[in-house]
């Protein structure tokens, strides 16, 4: 019974896939939004003066209540107070969790700083690094705290680079090709996404996200092709190509997510070894159930062709929507 169980299981594996990666239909909500602004005031450090603007009538009452500040900051009127160690830490919307709403922050400090990063239901919270005179190392510590989770979630919530390590696991046979691909792979992104995120290499986003799109469809296909090839053969020269273009498609994430401008390196290194964190977990999962649809007879081989199938078919259908809005869209 227990045998039949796993059996069924495996082989609903690829329908759930492509059932669970499917684009959701839009729905009618109500779209709001609000901005935050908080600017350093002349010739007083930590104090912020603190303007909200809203879309609707309704939004607005919600702001009767609209943030929770770090600790060492307090409402003054119209300002915020955060005195001698300044605007560091994080700051919440409660009232926004789980609504339509999306709210710009934007912080300006008279030093010329700034930080712009847009809040939802999904995210409605922000970090503010800051470098106390005496922290050392440890003001580094939150920021690796976030950015190793963010890299990590990238890599679980981010279906194309999901699906491209999957892939990546079912074709690459033996340890010690799969370490040298799976490194390849994150030297390639690593450096992508530094040039992309210091400006040394800017790409329209369209055609990068379609790339990546065929990138997968190419590494399916190298899954179930029959003969012998370069990407068998070489693995790691196959990786290190489509990681490049990886890169640049986490670096269009990241940029969105918001970098703080004192730490920058700190948060790309960060980053990467979430990232990195996230894509040996796929592995090991993958690899843990091989091992055990092998000891369970559930013809492990049926299941990775159709799981190949399921994952090259997404894949291609995100192929021509992306190709057919990088034709069509304004930035060409």
């Amino acid at each position: 019974m227990t045998r039949l169980c796993l059996q069924r299981l495996a082989w609903s594996l690829p329908l759930l896939l492509a059932v669970s990666l499917a684009p959701a239909p839009a729905a009618g909500h109500e779209l709001n939004s609000a901005s935050l602004s908080l600017t350093e005031a002349e010739g007083q450090d930590g104090r912020f003066l603190m303007r909200w603007e809203a879309s609707s009538p309704t939004l607005r009452s919600e702001l009767a209540t609209p943030a929770v500040f770090p600790p060492p900051c307090k409402l003054d009127g119209a300002f915020l107070d955060c005195g001698d160690a300044g605007l560091v830490g994080t700051i919440e919307l409660p009232w926004l969790e789980g609504t339509e709403t999306s709210v710009m922050v934007v912080i300006e400090w008279r030093s010329g700083s700034r930080l712009v990063r847009v809040l939802t239901g999904s995210n409605p919270s922000l970090s503010v690094y800051g470098i106390p005179p005496s922290a050392g190392l440890r003001a580094l510590r939150p920021i690796a705290v976030d950015y190793t989770r963010l890299g990590v979630e990238h890599i679980l919530t981010g279906f194309d680079h999901l699906l491209f390590v999957v892939a990546l696991t079912l074709l690459v046979r033996g340890g010690r090709k799969l370490v040298g691909a799976v490194t390849a792979f994150t030297v390639a992104h690593s450096l992508t996404l530094a040039c992309a995120v210091f400006g040394w290499l800017t790409l329209p986003a369209p055609p990068v996200e379609a790339a990546i799109a065929l990138s997968i469809v190419l590494v399916c296909g190298e899954c179930i092709r029959p003969t012998d090839s370069l990407a068998r053969r070489a693995p790691w020269a196959v990786t290190f190509a489509f990681g490049l273009l990886h890169g640049l498609g986490f670096a269009s994430s990241l940029l969105d997510i918001g970098l703080p401008e004192k730490h920058v390196p700190a948060a790309l290194l960060f980053f990467n070894v979430g990232v990195e964190i996230g894509q040996l977990g796929v592995i090991a999962l993958i690899v843990a159930l091989h091992l055990l649809a092998e000891r369970a007879s559930m013809q492990p081989a049926k299941v990775r062709r159709g799981l190949v199938y399921a994952m090259g078919g997404m894949a291609g259908y995100w192929s021509i929507e992306r190709i057919v809005a990088a034709l069509t869209g304004p930035s060409l």
